[in-house]
């Protein structure tokens, strides 16, 4: 369990004392015993003696021996119960088996037991007592010492740390000791505690059940509180590592002991005060925790949820303590309530103790009765006497409490496991053999073999460790109506069970916290909900984070997430942050108000466009109208129309042909609208240039030419846009890079040079046209529309030069409504400036609308300079006004509150400040404020402090006398002496503002200000101070503030260091590992504060350069054997080679002894500085192994001339300095004259420092203090740079310097930046830009020398001031690697790199730097070594077969390069090569009868269509592209039902022309050649509009189909609108059965005039193909689909060909005979009919 005191070093002492070993002399051999001997408490005589420890007191008086005189005995005090109870169920043990005949049968057991005060010494004396003897007589060696100790084993004691040290006293005589409640699991440690055995479960099974408990209610942020000594420290330390395996989290981890001063418990209080965690895992003694709960009730510290180990979870004591129900509802482990039968009786049975005799027992009486034997003078009359005869019934105190009987158990089965033992090594059955020689050893090894059942049931065994098994009740604090506390179980923890069955609760009501029913939440941070993720807050555990919600665009989507997911780029992120939504689709649309504003005002354009149009048609014929060139007036009010109309296209969601519409028609409109305005601005100049006498310019500028060159300028704008749409034309585009949330649907402009060439010529023709309009202002005005113009092109100019910036800095669908605003604006500014005053004057001034008005004689008129008057400009004055101040009493700046004074000051030209703590520790106040608040006193020396500030006093003293530094000023100190933080900030501010209390003109001679502050030593006062000193831009230069935080310049803008921070040193380790390639090592520590801090250090840097622990262990130089053969274990099966060991030199040589007794070579090591430079190291068994170590090491530091300074000290040189004096009178033990103090001797400060050993006259170790003496040289080198600066050459504006007289702190601040010297060591000193010095380290590397000692060989330094790559620089000595191998660089890695077109998978369960090399997926790549994921390639590319690399994918269409093309194209030609010779023959052959009998024009016009019906084929081969796409389809729709409606016009004619032949039918006359042209031009028109309205709406368009094929790109073209695409079919399908019905319908005419059969059958072939070809062209993939179609129109385009025209050609070539009148008309003979 726990330790009652903590006298580890008064024990360790006192054992030295007790095992001196009298050495025989010659004159006389005999052992003495040496001090006082010990008596027993309660002792019986026996065959066979028992010893107990326990302790009857808990507490002792306090003394302090000076060893002058003989200490005296050890005074107890504290009469504790708890130890009579132990002490009664060791005797009921002893008598229950001295009465029983089962076991040591005729052995009677005696009993010796001590009472051990609670004391470790005394615990060892009495120990040594009972294996010893008291005999204090002289007894012969060859007689005495031969007999056997005085006891066979020891019970107790109940504590840990007492049980340590009996336990190692009595081990090497091998003296059993059993402990009932000592729990600490070090005990379990057999090379240190070989005889120690127990019957409670050691702590390391109840430190994991505790954390699992805290687990199991979700608890992962606790504080923790522990008894100051081997049980709560050992404990604590298994929970916590425990803990932080299960994810719960320690905000706090306090050690107490009950003796503690009360500020440190106070401490204790203020920290739990201010945690959050509601949870606190308590450790302690019951001892301790009745302290600690008075504390808590004083301080009303409820509502905390306690967890409870088993030495006070069910202490009823400590319960009834708690008056204040602190503990309510607390929880823990406990050992299982047991029950003895008879023993509490026996217990409660203290007659036979007081009958003992002994004096403790009277106290024992006295204190459980509340009497006195012999009542003094002071108590009479207040206590009643004892008369020994008292009974305990009604009595209720601890000693009656019989709650721990589970304890007295352990006690019980202690006793019978010895009786067991004894009995085995007797020999006993029904008797015992007493002649056999009894051994400690002998016993101890039948203990451990024991195992039995006691009377109750229970089993007792102990395992290899001496421990019992594990097994532990779960104890609920339940209080009751009556305030008692009921302690009841809830639960069981069994050990023996699988792991996720020991802990086991039952379903039982549990009280908490408060009386709460509710499981209490002790959580460092809520869980984090979707949206966000965790961000672990800033130096603490990794429980404490905040929930950070995700950025934009990234989401989680489950609790407690550690990153957030990027979506998709389409996708963003919901308002919570736990989804991907779509992203807002935005462009300018219809819907918006912005986009029905410009459409309004598009169409209202277009409205009045219309209105002045139909006004100037309406008037055409009136005199206005017709002088201003009405054609141009009437085209320009066409393209204006265009103009407004073409707005309309930029409105709604892009597509590819509203892309490619929209700048081209805008680009072509606005040409042809600017092309007529300059087109009429040339008619007017020409107009009055043709009245010149002579002139015929009118000529060459008629009509005619007016239209062409309208025309001409038009057409180089269409060829522009032509050219733009071929090259790279306009095309929609996904914009996601303007706003992250929405998608920005615009026009990408495809060739930028097309967009900007269609502009800049629109602008070259407005810029001609203003010019033009310019020059012919100054016509006359009743016939002049140039001055409107000139005014109109003013206003085009004016919005489109506004327009360009506009239209590239607005976003999204702003830079559209920017572009249609242009057009808008500069169409309404032509239409209102050229039309709108001609309107005004057609419609409300008829009078001036004449002839007469309007014909003017021009007259040309010389013009003459007109002079006008300048004016002279005032010059403006500029009044200047002073503001005078006057000053008065109050225009002084003063100090509020006191000034604190340097301890130590010198006066000097320039000052130098510092602060230091000569004292630590300040005596705890509270300020009320209800006064002037003092300055806290400090206590405590700190000599290494002093020896800084006399470092700065030294340095000063050498500059000064330096006659090349500083040589025309002297320095001079002011050096405070503080402790606390907020003192530091006072003398911090000191130095700011100096020490005046007022400051005016009058008394202001100099800047009270120093030129930089030194110091402090400490991170957390700096990072107090240095803010604020930093505002007044005064440098701040600390020797020993390393706390990595204060490089941050930002919040420490003027602070410096000549120590490296913290950021270097936890990294050099690291940085060497990574830079030799070893991604994975091992870790190995020494199992203390310096391995293991070292270690976790080195491990977090590790984790940051990528480098991976394959294990880290932790082993004691005095810990079992068996944790060694672990670690070596280890070391065999790891697959690192390399090795990082932070240890001492002694487990070191430890290591290396066994590792080469194994023969384990083949490991590089890297040490740490405490062993890698060890000389011892060659000396040692295997340290052959350790060769070819790696490691660094800091050298030390010289400063000459500074010893002598510290020697020449004395208190003269300081009179105002009471620390000086202080010092001086603790150094040399006496008193000054000024402070007389009697109990001292009297000294006169003139005593020499010179022959004093001391850490203050120490100087071989000048580590940090060489770093204070480096500050004051940066700081005197920075203002020495400052003094010699030369004007032109400064660092200032304008090269100008300081003034020397008046030097300001920023520029000192400016110079100490930029500092660098080399010190008289060869040290180099500078800063970096975060004031850090640079971090420099040895490395060293062990190799062999001639002489055969291992040595370290430095080969290189660390430097991390140099560039990253050069921060290691190698000597060029040979490095000795792992074993004295000089072969290359070891490697030490877990998976070999993964090479190009692979990537790496993390093996589960393993660190980051082992994983698998997978190959990547097709359509992947990896083109880097160690690839974490594979790059999905581009839509358009596809994976090679390494993987390494994207292709483009292959891109398959119809071309004409495969054959399958070819043979279409060549089927293709090969049909229109027919139907011109068909064509050919019929011409030839047109006035035979046959041709006119066929309608020859009808024939003509199918031919034709035929020719365009196989041509029309060719479309559908080759890439697609946009255009092809929309001729394909539309062309062959159009061509196609030309064809077919030529054959229905002739299947018509026929019929027609039959029915012509009935009397009186007159039908021809209704279907004449007129109207068969007119059916078939009326049904492809029909085609037409189908076709115009598919391209309008919805075109087809090319597309790259990537779905089918992974590996291959198929270009096909999409139909865009499949109404449109089956519509076009459809009607061709329609007019087809309509011709095969007509022409079924005629196939029973005369054969010799019908080609109806012909053409059914040609309609037959044609539906069957076409019918055929739907399900085909739907299911054939890729090209083929093309095929089918192209396959589609060839056969019934042949089938056409073939069936209606070929047995016509053959009787025109073959059967001339046939092609007569005659055998045309058969046997008909009716001449009337017309064909």
């Amino acid at each position: 369990m726990m330790s009652t005191q903590r006298w580890a070093e008064q024990g360790l002492a006192f054992l030295h004392l007790l095992l001196v070993a009298s050495f025989p002399q010659v004159e006389e051999r005999e052992c003495r015993q040496r001090g006082d001997a010990e008596n027993p408490q309660l002792s019986k005589d026996g065959d066979i003696m028992l010893g107990g420890i326990f302790s009857f007191h808990s507490s002792w008086k306090e003394r302090q021996d000076t060893f002058m005189q003989k200490p005296l005995p050890l005074q107890c005090t504290s009469l504790n119960f708890r130890g009579f109870q132990y002490a009664q169920a060791m005797l009921f043990a002893i008598d229950e088996i001295n009465n029983s005949t089962d076991i040591l049968p005729g052995i009677s057991l005696g009993y010796k037991i001590y009472d051990a005060c609670g004391s470790i010494a005394r615990g060892v004396r009495v120990a040594l007592a009972l294996a010893n003897g008291n005999g204090d007589e002289p007894a012969p060696l060859e007689e005495s010492c031969n007999r056997p100790a005085q006891v066979q084993a020891i019970m107790g004691e109940t504590s840990s740390s007492p049980c340590m040290a009996i336990a190692t006293v009595i081990g090497p005589f091998y003296i059993p000791l059993i402990s009932h409640f000592a729990t600490c699991a070090c005990l379990s440690d057999k090379v240190k505690y070989p005889s120690f055995l127990r019957t409670i479960p050691s702590d390391y099974y109840q430190s994991r059940a505790l954390a699992q408990l805290v687990k199991h209610f979700g608890w992962t942020w606790v504080g923790a509180l522990r008894t100051n000594d081997d049980y709560g420290n050992s404990g604590m330390a298994t929970f916590t590592e425990t803990a932080q395996k299960l994810g719960i989290c320690l905000e706090y981890s306090l050690s107490f002991f009950r003796t503690d001063p009360p500020d440190k418990i106070k401490k204790i209080i203020d920290i739990i005060k201010t945690s959050t965690s509601k949870v606190i895992v308590a450790f302690l003694s019951h001892f301790d925790l009745d302290v600690l709960i008075h504390e808590f009730s004083r301080h009303n510290l409820t509502g905390y949820q306690w967890v409870g180990s088993e030495s006070w979870i069910f202490d009823s004591q400590s319960a009834a303590l708690d008056k204040h129900h602190i503990l309510d509802g607390a929880i823990g482990l406990s050992i299982p309530k047991a029950q003895v039968s008879g023993m509490k009786e026996f217990i409660l049975d203290v007659k036979p103790l007081n009958s003992s005799g002994n004096e403790i027992f009277t106290e024992f009486w006295e204190t459980l009765f509340n009497c006195e034997f012999q009542p003094t003078v002071s108590s009479a009359g207040r206590q009643r006497k004892c008369t020994g005869y008292e009974d305990l019934s009604g009595v209720k105190n601890t000693f009656t409490d019989m709650s721990l009987m589970p304890i007295f158990n352990n006690v019980y089965k202690a006793v019978y496991a010895a009786a067991h033992a004894l009995h085995s090594s007797l020999g006993c059955d029904k008797t015992c053999n007493s002649s056999v020689r009894l051994e400690p050893f002998t016993i101890l090894q039948n203990i451990r073999k024991i195992r039995f059942n006691t009377k109750e049931g229970d089993e007792v065994y102990f395992n290899e460790n001496g421990d019992p098994a594990a097994k532990y009740e779960i104890i609920n604090w339940q209080p009751t109506g009556e305030g008692v506390v009921e302690f009841v179980t809830v639960g069981l923890y069994d050990t023996s069970l699988p792991a996720d069955k020991q802990l086991n609760l039952e379903n039982k009501t549990l009280i908490w916290a408060r009386n709460s029913m509710q499981v209490p939440l002790s959580v460092c941070s809520e869980k984090c909900p979707p949206g966000t993720r965790k961000v672990l807050q800033k130096g603490k555990p990794d429980c404490c984070y905040d929930c950070v919600r995700c950025a934009e665009g990234e989401f989680s989507n489950m609790s407690d997430s550690v990153s957030c997911v990027r979506c998709q780029p389409e996708l963003w992120s919901s308002e919570g942050r736990d989804a991907c939504v779509k992203k807002e689709a935005e462009f300018l649309s219809y819907q918006e108000i912005m986009g029905a504003l410009l459409t309004a005002a598009s169409l209202f354009g277009t409205y009045m466009t219309a209105v002045v149009a139909f006004v100037f048609f309406r008037y055409r014929k009136t005199p206005i109208v017709k002088a201003n060139n009405s054609e141009l007036s009437f085209l320009l009010l066409f393209s204006l129309t265009l103009c407004f109309l073409c707005s309309l296209t930029f409105i709604g969601r892009p597509s590819e042909w509203s892309c490619m519409l929209r700048h081209t028609a805008f680009g072509i409109t606005f040409v042809l609208c600017i092309s007529c305005v300059l087109g009429k601005t040339i008619v007017v100049l020409m107009a009055f240039r043709s009245t010149l006498p002579g002139s015929t310019a009118m000529k060459w500028f008629g009509p005619v030419q007016q239209r062409l060159s309208v025309l001409a300028f038009t057409l180089v704008q269409v060829l522009i846009c032509i050219l733009w749409l071929t090259i790279s034309p306009p095309f929609p585009f996904k914009n996601f890079k303007e706003f992250k949330d929405k998608i920005i649907f615009e026009c990408a402009l495809g060739s930028a040079v097309g967009f900007w060439a269609v502009l800049g010529y629109i602008g070259l023709l407005a810029l001609f046209c203003f010019i033009l309009a310019f020059l012919a202002r100054k016509l006359p005005d009743n016939f002049n529309e140039a001055k409107l113009i000139t005014f109109s092109m003013l206003i085009f100019s004016a919005v489109w030069i506004t327009f360009i910036p506009a239209y590239v800095s607005s976003p999204g669908r702003f830079s559209v409504a920017v572009e249609i605003f242009a057009i808008l604006a500069s169409s309404f500014g032509l239409l209102v400036c050229i039309f709108i005053p001609k309107c005004y004057i057609i419609l409300m001034k008829p009078e001036k609308n004449t002839k007469k008005n309007m014909i003017v004689y021009v007259e040309l008129v010389g013009l003459a300079c007109r002079e006008g008057q300048s004016c002279d400009m005032s010059v403006l004055s500029l009044l200047l006004f002073a503001l005078l101040m006057e000053k008065g009493d109050t225009d002084v700046c003063r100090l509020r509150s006191f000034v604190p004074t340097p301890e130590l000051a010198q006066d000097g030209d320039l000052v130098i400040g510092g602060i230091f703590s000569f004292r630590t520790g300040q005596d705890y106040t509270v300020n009320m404020f209800q006064t002037i608040p003092e300055v806290r006193k400090c206590k405590n020396f700190n000599f290494r402090e002093f020896k800084f500030a006399q470092a700065v006093i030294f340095a000063i003293n050498e500059i000064n006398e330096n006659p090349e530094m500083l040589s025309t000023v002297k320095l001079g100190y002011k050096l405070y002496n503080v402790c606390g933080t907020m003192d530091i900030l006072r003398a911090a501010l000191a130095l700011v503002s100096g020490l005046k209390t007022e400051i005016s003109d009058e008394n202001c001679t100099k800047s009270e200000t120093v030129q930089a502050i030194l110091g402090h030593s400490g991170s957390r006062p700096t990072i107090a101070f240095a803010p604020v000193v930093g505002s007044f831009q005064i440098p701040v230069v600390s020797h020993f503030a390393t706390c990595a935080c204060l490089s941050n310049r930002k919040e420490y803008p003027t602070f410096f260091r000549t120590i490296p921070s913290d950021y270097y040193q936890s990294r050099a380790l690291a940085k060497l590992v990574k830079h030799f390639g070893w991604t994975w090592v091992g870790a190995i520590a020494v199992e203390n504060e310096y391995g293991l801090n070292g270690i976790t250090a080195f491990m977090q840097a590790a984790k940051e350069y990528g480098v991976c622990i394959e294990f880290s262990e932790a082993f004691s130089s005095s810990g079992p054997p068996d944790h060694l053969q672990r670690i070596i274990e280890t070391i065999k099966k790891a697959t690192s080679k390399v090795m990082i060991a932070f240890m001492s030199h002694r487990e070191i040589k430890l290591l290396a002894k066994e590792l080469f007794n194994q023969n384990l070579t083949d490991v590089q090591w890297v040490g740490s500085d405490a062993w890698i430079t060890d000389h011892s190291l060659t000396d040692s068994e295997g340290h052959s192994v350790l060769v070819g170590s790696l490691g660094f090491t800091v050298s030390r530091a010289e400063i000459p001339g500074f010893g002598e300074h510290l020697g020449k000290l004395y208190p003269s040189q300081f009179p105002d300095s009471q620390f000086v004096k202080d010092f001086w009178e603790d150094v040399f033990d006496c008193s000054l004259n000024e402070t007389a103090n009697a109990q001292r001797k009297p000294c006169s400060g003139l005593e020499s420092l010179e022959n004093v050993d001391s850490q203050f006259t120490d100087v071989s170790e000048l580590r940090f203090t060489n770093n204070v003496y480096k500050s004051v040289y940066a700081v005197a080198h920075a203002l020495d740079n400052l003094l010699r600066c030369e004007e032109g050459k400064g660092p200032f504006p304008n090269g100008s310097c300081a003034d020397s007289k008046h030097i300001q702190p920023w520029q000192v601040l400016q110079y100490l930046s930029a500092v660098n010297f080399t010190t008289p060591a060869g040290e180099r000193i500078y800063f970096d830009s975060n004031g850090d010095s640079p971090a420099r380290y040895e490395l060293v590397n062990l190799q062999v020398t001639n002489k055969g000692t291992m040595e370290g060989v430095t080969v290189g330094l660390y430097d991390a001031s140099f560039p990253k790559s050069h921060q290691f620089i190698m000597n060029n000595i040979p490095l000795v690697w792992g074993h004295g191998h000089f072969e290359r660089v070891p490697v030490s890695i877990c998976s070999e790199s993964c090479l190009p077109g692979t990537h790496k998978v993390l093996q589960k369960g393993r660190p980051v730097c082992c994983y698998d090399c997978i190959r990547c997926p097709a359509g992947e790549i990896s083109n880097v070594t160690d690839s974490i994921q594979c790059m999905k390639c581009p839509p358009e590319y596809w994976s090679n077969k390494q993987r390494d690399a994207c292709i483009h994918k292959i891109v398959e269409f119809l071309s004409y390069n495969e054959i399958f093309g070819t043979i279409l194209a060549l089927f293709s030609l090969l049909g229109v090569f027919l139907t011109l010779i068909i064509t050919l023959v019929f011409y030839c052959h047109k006035e035979t009868p046959l041709v006119r009998a066929n309608n020859s024009e009808l024939s003509f016009l199918l031919l034709f269509s035929l020719t365009l019906c196989f041509l029309c084929s060719l479309t559908f081969i080759g890439r697609p592209s946009e255009w092809s796409c929309m001729l394909r389809h539309t062309a062959f729709g159009i061509t196609f039902v030309l064809c077919i409606s030529c054959v229905l016009g002739k299947t018509i004619v026929v019929l027609m022309a039959f029915r012509a032949t009935l009397p009186g039918s007159n039908v021809m006359k209704w279907f004449g050649p007129v109207q068969q042209r007119l059916s078939v031009l009326a049904f492809t028109l029909i085609q037409v509009v189908i076709c115009i309205l598919w391209l309008t709406i919805s075109p087809p368009f090319p597309l790259k189909n990537m779905n089918h094929y992974k590996e291959r790109i198929i270009l096909e073209c999409a139909l865009g609108s499949l109404v449109g695409f089956w519509a076009v079919l459809g009607y061709i399908g329609l007019l087809a059965i309509l011709c095969f019905i007509l022409a079924f319908l005629a196939r029973k005419l005369p054969d010799n005039f019908n080609e109806a059969k012909f053409i059914t059958f040609s309609m037959l072939i044609f539906c069957a193909v076409w019918i055929t070809f739907i399900p085909a062209y739907v299911s054939s993939p890729g090209k083929f689909t093309v095929a089918v179609e192209i396959f589609a129109i060839l056969a019934s385009s042949y089938g056409l060909l073939c069936c209606i025209f070929l047995p016509k050609c053959f009787i025109i070539l073959f059967r001339p005979e046939l092609n007569t009148k005659k055998n045309i008309m058969g046997k008909s003979s009716n001449n009337d009919v017309q064909y």
